[in-house]
């Protein structure tokens, strides 16, 4: 497979050996390395080696290489830092909180007390809503 490339994209000129980083893991697929403006100790990102701005682009054995890819490190993280817990984040789109336009995984260790935290302001999913919901949905799978 050939992945997609772009010249502009910061992780694609890390991939390509442009721009240096503190590398974890890198199979055929994939590159995890460590976070430089990291929200925790031991907070790493994996990235497709393929340029796919939002998830829903990548092939699914790309998605696939990459969740194995973040439970390795994610788990060998918690087992370097001793955090006690860990968040996989991943953004699609500038209004979900996505920055950099590459698809990317964040593996953020966590501590009890250590400040870090997201608002999850639950509504109420309504029964009529939720049939209209699924039926939209599963209609847009197909």
């Amino acid at each position: 497979m050939t992945n997609p490339t772009d010249a502009n994209c910061i992780f694609c000129k890390i991939v390509a050996g442009l721009i240096p980083c503190h590398k974890l893991l890198e199979t055929a697929d994939t590159l995890s390395f460590l976070d430089v403006g990291p929200l925790s100790r031991g907070h790493a990102l994996v990235i497709p080696k393929g340029h796919w701005v939002t998830l829903d682009q990548m092939p699914d054995q790309v998605v696939a290489q990459c969740a194995t890819v973040a439970r390795q490190v994610g788990a060998a993280i918690i087992k370097a830092t001793g955090a006690s817990g860990w968040n996989l984040l991943q953004n699609n789109g500038a209004t979900a909180g996505q920055v950099v336009m590459h698809v990317h995984f964040h593996i953020i260790p966590r501590a009890e007390g250590d400040g870090l935290g997201f608002r999850w302001p639950a509504g109420k999913l309504a029964a009529e809503d939720a049939g209209e919901l699924v039926r939209a949905i599963t209609g847009a799978m197909r």
